[in-house]
């Protein structure tokens, strides 16, 4: 797997993670490899995505067991039973 690839998924999980040190750290790293901040930018908007995606269905299933019948839309472009 390519270095740039590597930090791309990194940065996407420091993201995901809320890991302030670890996000620093690969941002160092990616600008030595020649990442964009457009790359960037676009990667932390991916997780992000996918982390709210992870929160919505854990609020749906909490709504489910408590008998509740109330539903959030997942973030996705299309809805599924599960994340982004």
């Amino acid at each position: 797997m390519e270095e740039r690839t590597k930090l791309l998924i990194a940065l996407g999980a420091a993201t995901a993670a809320n890991c302030i040190p670890c996000f620093e750290h690969l941002y160092y790293e990616a600008g030595v490899a020649g990442l964009t901040s457009e790359e960037i930018q676009e990667v932390v908007d991916l997780a992000s995505k996918v982390k709210n995606g992870a929160h919505i269905a854990l609020k749906n299933s909490i709504h489910e067991m408590m008998g509740s019948e109330e539903k959030y839309d997942l973030p996705c472009s299309a809805q599924s039973s599960g994340s982004c």
